[in-house]
């Protein structure tokens, strides 16, 4: 829930009047609520299936090749979508195991006055603060990993096979979409999906907040 001017300024107040909390016990507040939304969720991911049985963060297809699944299920091929679908998602799975070390060097980074604007923000300004020191970072260690377990995988064959097919269907215009990129994308949206939720829960359930320090940090925004 947003803060009106008024109470923004009286939990400003608070923070800088504290005696109970220093401005580095404030900044290692969040650094450990976001390192813990970051180890929970990010291990969800990484779990077989992570992203393919987790309807928060699936992968669908692009629109490009929606047509594609929904010519093969009309011409019986459902296994053969299902498994490219599920090969998407695979590669995407494999490549977050990355995230952690990259997450947790933006989080060690984080200021006090980033941490105060976190804390007196809106309810995702921590997924927010990590989207924007993260997102070209991870794209990059993420793009060669998910092209390489597409191969591994024989995801690329598996892509390969059902897009030859759909071409062959008559009057059809003929698809051959940047998977890679794609995919590449949509678990970079999975993985800061699943640390917005943390951080809402974190942020409105106070049985959330695991430690001491974590419950009179978040104290100061309830």
């Amino acid at each position: 829930m947003l803060l009106s001017c008024a109470e923004l300024q009286q939990v400003s107040r608070d923070i800088a009047n504290s005696r109970s909390l220093s401005e580095q016990q404030v900044a290692d507040g969040l650094q450990q609520a976001l390192s813990k939304g970051v180890d929970k969720q990010v291990s969800k991911l990484t779990r077989e299936n992570g992203f393919y049985s987790n309807p928060l963060v699936k992968i669908g297809l692009p629109e490009e090749l929606s047509k594609i699944e929904s010519t093969l299920r009309s011409l019986g091929l459902n296994n053969l979508a299902d498994e490219g679908i599920k090969a998407l998602n695979t590669a995407a799975q494999e490549a977050v195991e990355e995230a952690t070390p990259i997450f947790l060097s933006a989080i060690q980074d984080m200021s006090f006055e980033d941490s105060k604007a976190i804390l007196l923000g809106e309810n995702t300004a921590a997924t927010a603060y990590l989207r924007e020191k993260t997102q070209i970072e991870l794209y990059t260690k993420f793009e060669p990993i998910i092209k390489n377990n597409f191969q591994k995988a024989d995801a690329d064959q598996i892509w390969e096979t059902l897009i030859e097919k759909y071409n062959q269907v008559p009057f059809t215009q003929n698809v051959n979409p940047d998977l890679t990129d794609y995919v590449t994308t949509q678990a970079l949206k999975g993985v800061y999906k699943m640390i917005e939720q943390e951080e809402i829960e974190i942020r409105t359930n106070i049985n959330e907040r695991s430690t001491l320090l974590l419950k009179q940090v978040f104290a100061l925004q309830d």
